[in-house]
C-alpha cells in the first residue's frame, strides 16, 4: 500500500479526523502561506488548566487533536504542522482540589497564580510546575510530537505584552462583547484585564481604568482600598478566561483547537474577541464531555475521573487511545468498568487492519492511533487470549493469584506460552491481576445451582470426564451447547444456561465463551469447579 493510495482514499474518507481536517484544507486553499508565498505550519493548539492533577480528559484533547493533525498532513500530502500544548498556569487558584496533600498550604494561596504557589507534593518549584510535569511525562511516554507552552513564561517574559496593549486599545469593544453575557452583579466588577496585587500577589477581580494603552498602565483599587496605577505588562497581570483565549489565538496564530461542550459559549465569544484584536477564531471540534460512573461530569478538583496512571494500571496505552477515538460527539462514561471492553475492542480492530481495503483502514481507529507515531500501513496483529477471558481466569484463581500461575494456565491455550514471546499479553496479565484484585474479586459470589441446573452441570462433568485435555475450544463449546439445548434439563434458553454457568462456576452474571474458558483453565480444573458447585447439592433422580 503506497502513500499515494492513502492520499487518494483520504480525500473522501468519512472518518471524523478527516472531516475535521477538511475544514483546514478549505481555510487554507493551497496551504497556509506567509507573505512571501512560502508554506508555513498550520498551528494546532490544546489547552490545559493545571489547577488540579491531570486526568484522561486532559490527555484526550492532545490525542484527538493529533488525529486531526495527521489527517491534515495526509490530505495535503505532507504540508507542515505544529502542535502546542498550552498550560494556563498564570490563572489564580480558585479552590483547593480534593485529591492533593497539604491542602492547608494551597488554601493559604487561594487567588495566587498557579506558578507562584508552592508544590504540595514538595517536588517542583510550584503547584503548576508539578501538574505540568505530570502531563508532559505522559505525553512524552505516548510519543506525541508537541511543543509545551506555559502562560506564565509568556506573560512574565513580556511575550504577550503587544497583545496586552491590543486588549487595552480595544478595551471598550471587548467590554461591549462581554458585559451582555454577565449577570448584573458581575458586570459591576468585571474587567478583561486582571492585575496582580503588589500587596498580596493575588490575581485581582476588580474593575480597571485604562490610563495609557501603549505603556500598559491601568488604574485599579488594590487590596486595602488604595487606588494605584500599575503596568499590566511583564507578568503583572493576566487576562480573563474568554479574553485570554481570544488573545492567545491571535498572538500565537492558532488555526485549530477543539474544546468540550461546556465551553461552547466561551468558544463563540473568544472568537469575537480574537476578531477585535485582529485575529480569527480557529477551526475546531466541540466534543461531548466525559462522565463518571454516576453520570456526573469529571472534574480535576473533585478527582472523580480516572487518572492516566489508573487506566494504565488496569489497561494499555493503546486501549486508552482507542476509547478516546470513538465518537467524540457522544458523551462517554469514564471509569474503570469500561477498560476491559476497550482493551478487547482495540485488539479486534487491530487484527482487522492488515486485511482491510484502504478505505476501511482509514476508518479504523487503530490506523489513526498508529499514525500518531508515523504509521504508514502494514499487517494486522492479534492477541492469543482476550482480556475478558484473562479476567475470568484470574477471577477463578482468586485475589491472591500470581503472574506465574496465570502463565501456567495459558500453556493450555497459547502456543509457545512464554512471557518473553508475548510481551503485550504479559502486560495484560499484570493488568488483569490488578483489575481482579481491585474490582472483580470483591464482587464475586458463586451461587448454588437450582436442581435442574445441577443436573445439567453433572451431565457436563460426565462429558468432560470423557474429553481429552487437548480438546479445542470449539469442540468444548459444542459440548456445552448440546447440554444447554437438551430439553431433559428444563433450561429455557441457551442464555439461561450460560448465565447459570457463569453464576455457579465463575461468580458473575456475565462471562466468556465457555469453550474458550475450559480450554484455557483446563478440563480437569473445570471439573473441580463443577464439583465445588455441586458440593452439598442433592441431584434429582434421572
Amino acid at each position: 500500500m503506497t502513500e499515494a493510495d492513502f492520499f487518494a482514499a483520504a480525500q473522501t474518507s468519512k472518518a471524523w479526523p478527516f472531516e475535521e481536517a477538511r475544514k483546514l484544507v478549505k481555510r487554507f486553499l493551497g496551504g497556509k502561506r506567509d507573505a512571501s508565498g512560502a508554506l508555513v505550519p498550520v498551528l494546532f493548539e490544546t489547552g490545559y488548566g493545571p489547577s488540579g492533577l491531570p486526568h484522561i480528559g486532559t490527555f484526550q484533547e492532545v490525542l484527538r487533536t493529533t488525529f486531526v493533525r495527521r489527517a491534515y498532513e495526509t490530505l495535503t500530502g505532507g504540508h507542515p504542522t505544529r502542535l502546542i500544548a498550552f498550560s494556563d498556569d498564570m490563572d489564580g487558584l480558585r479552590k483547593v482540589p480534593d485529591n492533593v496533600p497539604n491542602q492547608g498550604l494551597l488554601a493559604a494561596h487561594i487567588g495566587h497564580p498557579l506558578t507562584r504557589i508552592p508544590d504540595p507534593f514538595d517536588r517542583y518549584e510550584s503547584f503548576a510546575h508539578h501538574n505540568n510535569a505530570m502531563l508532559r511525562e505522559f505525553l512524552d511516554q505516548f510519543g506525541f510530537e508537541y511543543e509545551f507552552v506555559s502562560a506564565s513564561d509568556r506573560y512574565n517574559a513580556g511575550e504577550f505584552d503587544d497583545a496586552l496593549r491590543g486588549v487595552l486599545r480595544n478595551f471598550d469593544a471587548i467590554m461591549d462583547i462581554m458585559l451582555p453575557t454577565l449577570r448584573e452583579e458581575r458586570r459591576r466588577t468585571y474587567s478583561p484585564v486582571l492585575p496582580i496585587s503588589p500587596t498580596n500577589h493575588q490575581v485581582l477581580q476588580v474593575p480597571v481604568t485604562v490610563v495609557d494603552a501603549e505603556a500598559g498602565i491601568v488604574r485599579f483599587e488594590d487590596v486595602g482600598g488604595t487606588v494605584i496605577e500599575q503596568s499590566v505588562l511583564g507578568g503583572r497581570s493576566k487576562l480573563q478566561w474568554k479574553v485570554d483565549w481570544g488573545m492567545r489565538w491571535t498572538a500565537l496564530g492558532v488555526d485549530y483547537e477543539m474544546c468540550g461542550k461546556d465551553l461552547t459559549d466561551s468558544h463563540l465569544y473568544s472568537g469575537r474577541i480574537a476578531q477585535v484584536l485582529g485575529g480569527r477564531r480557529p477551526e475546531g471540534l466541540i466534543y461531548e464531555l466525559f462522565l463518571d460512573e454516576n453520570g456526573e461530569k469529571i472534574s480535576k478538583s473533585k478527582g472523580n475521573g480516572l487518572t492516566i496512571d489508573q487506566w494504565l494500571g488496569y489497561g494499555s496505552e493503546e486501549s486508552l487511545g482507542f476509547y478516546l477515538y470513538r465518537e467524540p460527539k457522544s458523551a462517554k462514561s469514564l471509569h474503570a468498568g469500561v477498560i476491559p471492553r476497550a482493551v478487547d475492542e482495540y485488539w479486534q480492530f487491530r487484527e482487522k487492519l492488515g486485511s482491510q481495503p484502504v478505505e476501511q483502514q482509514l476508518g479504523n481507529p487503530v490506523w489513526h492511533l498508529l499514525r500518531t507515531n508515523g504509521y504508514h500501513g502494514g499487517d494486522g496483529d492479534t492477541l492469543p487470549v482476550t482480556y475478558g477471558l484473562l479476567l475470568n481466569l484470574v477471577g477463578v484463581l482468586g485475589a491472591q493469584a500470581t503472574r506465574e500461575q496465570v502463565w501456567s494456565y495459558l500453556g493450555n491455550y497459547v502456543a509457545d506460552a512464554d512471557a518473553a514471546a508475548h510481551p503485550a499479553l504479559d502486560a495484560l496479565v499484570t493488568s488483569a491481576l490488578a483489575y481482579n484484585r481491585d474490582f472483580v474479586a470483591p464482587t464475586l459470589q458463586r451461587r448454588k445451582p437450582e436442581p435442574n441446573e445441577a443436573a445439567a452441570l453433572a451431565a457436563l462433568d460426565a462429558e468432560l470426564a470423557a474429553t481429552a485435555e487437548t480438546a479445542t475450544a470449539e469442540e468444548l463449546q459444542t459440548l456445552v451447547y448440546e447440554i444447554g439445548k437438551d430439553p431433559h434439563f428444563g433450561i429455557e434458553s441457551l442464555r439461561d444456561w450460560f448465565k447459570a454457568l457463569y453464576e455457579t462456576l465463575l461468580g458473575s452474571s456475565q462471562g466468556p465463551r465457555m469453550g474458550s474458558f475450559i480450554a484455557l483453565y483446563g478440563v480437569a480444573s473445570t471439573r473441580r469447579l463443577i464439583a465445588e458447585a455441586l458440593e452439598g447439592v442433592d441431584l434429582p433422580e434421572s
